[in-house]
Formats: structure tokens, C-alpha cells, sequence
């Protein structure tokens, strides 16, 4: 089995579109890894290089020990699944499953052989005589990934293969997907701007932003451990509070309660402090670490509420903060008392964005 790797990957089509900027990375025979981000961000420029549908403009593409950077897609030995399922409508599951074996003139008892294997795993017995046009987008979509399955890449490329499916039907696919994969002990790499998709089907994850990786990391240290702002609010839904806050020694003020600052060599005139909804939580009689506001707008998330507090500030104004809670109680137009857990706060300094650190002390002025 082989490995992927790239290093300091460049694309650049003039000197202001610049969409892949020194994206270094490898991924073992036994890794997913997802290419995340927002629109515009390169991840599916750097699919198309991996694949030779694009040529970098500096850097190396290499498969095992074979420096595959301007070598012809079909001398990759890899196999795509496309967004759109880009099956042949005239030909029937069976027929569309053996044809790129066909045209590597593979002999007939093995193209049997190997499409009997891929429709078990696929559960596409029953529809093996059917055409595209007499099945479901979800049935469709693993026929698509039977035909790259048959292939025995040494590397699968997946670009947004879920994002025609409604939203029941994606669930039951990305489930597929993830038992199939973990089952081929090759390299995957996956492109998505759909974070549950990164998140549940991920070994590791990429995330994009204007042509850089911001952070490469297992699925649960991009969540609990957000390099960066950008990370930070890109991953998490509801998304994490990010508030930036004026610095008064060693604490920094939300609304009239001090929050302590972490360790950090220089205090700076302000500093973003971070807290995921769901780790917001109702203050007990026990918790010393809390703050209080107005709930000013309750949205009902059907197993949580997701409830926006005004803090007041002599200094700082009002400042919006978001917990998700339980539906338990319906809690707008009323002041609540909030408990801060230092353990799930983050920083980030101002000017660049990067974390500082996580742990500190809350108490109030």
C-alpha cells in the first residue's frame, strides 16, 4: 500500500489568483483525510493536482516512492468519485461497474471477480441490471464509489460526492462511506465545506483558508483545540462565541465580571476570548465562576435551546453571549447567571489570530 504526500504545493494563475499556497502534507494508507474549508479556499485545487487535472506551479506530488507531480492521471493509479455521479446512462449498473476495467483490458474473470466483491460491500446485488435513470441519488452515488472501488487504486479522491443528496439520504451515505473506507487501508482525501461530513468521516482533517492550511489534526484536536480564529469560528455549530474584550490587568472585562487572563508574557490592550454554546452552562450554588445578563432571543433547536444573553458593561457595553441549554425552561426576557468553565475557554491574540492559551479563572469585579 502506498502513501501520499505533498510538499509546498503552489498553484498560482497570475500574479493575483493564487489559490494553493505551500500546502504540505501526507496521508498513510490508513488515513482519511478531508480537505475542509469554505468556497474559494483551494481545497479542490488541490484535489485536481493530486488527481493531474492540474499541474502545480511548484512543489511535489508523491505516491508511495513514485514522484507522480507531472505524470498523466492515468499513470497515478488513482480513482475519483465525482460531485455529479457521472455514470454512463446507457449502460446498467453492472456495465458501468466493469468499464474502466474493460478499457485496462483486465481479463473477464477478474472483472467478474472484482465487481461481484465491490457490489457485496455496496449492497448493489439486487439492482446490477438497472440503469442510472431507474434509481435513487443515493443509490446512484455508491455505484459511483463501486467504480472507483473496483479499480484497487493505490489512492481514492472524493470531491463533494454527498452534496447532491437531500439531507436523510446524506446522512445514510456518509455512514457507507465511512464503513467502506475504513475497510480499504489506502489513502483517502476528501474535499467538503459540510464540517459534519470532516467530522464523522475524518481520520484527519485539513482545514483551507485563502490557499493555506490553517490546521492539520485529528477531527476531535480541530474542535477542542482551534489554532486559530479562523478555526475557531469555521468549526462548530452553533458557532463559538468569539468575543473581543478590553485587557485591565491581568484580567479581561465581559460586561462588569472579570475574567482572568491565561499566562502570557505581555497583556495587550485587548484579547478574543472564546467559548463554544454547549459549554456554557446554568450557574449552580457551588459555581464561583460565573456571569449574569438579560435573555434577550431563544431559538428552539429541538433537543436544546439555543439562548442569546446581553451582558451589560459600564466599559464595555453589552456584550452578546450564547448558551446552548436545555428546553426545559423557557427562559426570554429574564436575567440568568451563567457559569464560565475555564477549562473550556480559549484565547486569541487580536492582531494575528492565533490561540494563546486555554485555561484561566472567571470571578466577577
Amino acid at each position: 500500500m502506498a502513501k501520499l504526500e505533498l510538499k509546498n504545493l503552489n498553484k498560482t494563475y497570475s500574479p493575483k489568483v493564487i489559490p494553493v499556497k505551500d500546502v504540505s502534507l501526507t496521508v498513510d494508507n490508513h488515513e482519511f483525510l478531508t480537505l475542509l474549508g469554505p468556497s474559494g479556499c483551494g481545497k479542490s485545487t488541490v484535489l485536481r493536482m493530486i488527481a493531474g487535472l492540474e499541474e502545480p506551479t511548484q512543489g511535489q506530488i508523491k505516491i508511495g516512492d513514485v514522484d507522480v507531480t507531472y505524470k498523466r492521471p492515468s499513470d497515478r493509479n488513482i480513482a475519483m468519485v465525482f460531485q455529479s455521479y457521472a455514470l454512463y446512462p446507457h449502460m446498467t449498473v453492472y456495465e458501468n461497474l466493469a468499464s474502466g476495467l474493460k478499457l485496462k483490458k483486465v481479463p473477464s474473470a477478474d472483472i467478474k471477480r472484482r465487481v461481484a466483491e465491490v457490489s457485496e460491500v455496496l449492497g448493489l446485488g439486487e439492482l446490477m441490471n438497472r440503469k442510472p435513470g431507474q434509481m435513487s441519488g443515493g443509490q446512484r452515488q455508491r455505484v459511483a464509489v463501486g467504480r472507483a472501488l473496483v479499480r484497487n487504486a493505490d489512492v481514492y479522491l472524493l470531491d463533494e460526492p454527498l452534496s447532491n443528496l437531500d439531507a436523510l439520504l446524506r446522512e445514510r451515505v456518509r455512514a457507507d462511506l465511512k464503513q467502506i473506507f475504513a475497510a480499504q487501508k489506502v489513502p483517502v482525501v476528501y474535499v467538503t465545506h459540510d464540517q459534519t461530513e470532516a467530522m464523522t468521516l475524518s481520520t484527519k482533517v485539513a482545514l483551507l483558508n485563502d490557499g493555506y492550511v490553517q490546521q492539520l489534526d485529528p477531527p476531535e484536536r480541530i474542535y477542542n483545540h482551534p489554532a486559530n480564529l479562523f478555526v475557531a469560528g469555521f468549526v462548530g455549530s452553533p458557532q463559538m462565541n468569539l468575543l473581543t474584550l478590553p485587557c485591565q490587568g491581568k484580567s479581561a472585562l465581559l460586561g462588569n465580571f472579570q475574567v482572568r487572563l491565561p499566562d502570557i508574557p505581555t497583556v495587550p490592550p485587548q484579547i478574543v476570548l472564546g467559548i463554544r454554546p454547549e459549554d456554557v452552562r446554568i450557574a449552580q450554588p457551588e459555581d464561583t465562576q460565573t456571569i449574569r445578563g438579560r435573555v434577550f432571543l431563544v431559538e428552539n433547536l429541538g433537543m436544546h435551546n439555543l439562548v442569546s444573553v446581553r451582558v451589560e458593561g459600564s466599559q464595555t457595553g453589552g456584550i452578546t453571549l450564547r448558551a446552548l441549554l436545555a428546553t426545559d425552561q423557557n427562559w426570554n426576557g429574564e436575567d440568568i447567571t451563567l457559569a464560565l468553565p475555564p477549562e473550556d475557554i480559549h484565547w486569541f491574540d487580536v492582531q494575528s489570530g492565533h490561540a494563546v492559551a486555554k485555561r484561566q479563572m472567571v470571578g466577577k469585579v
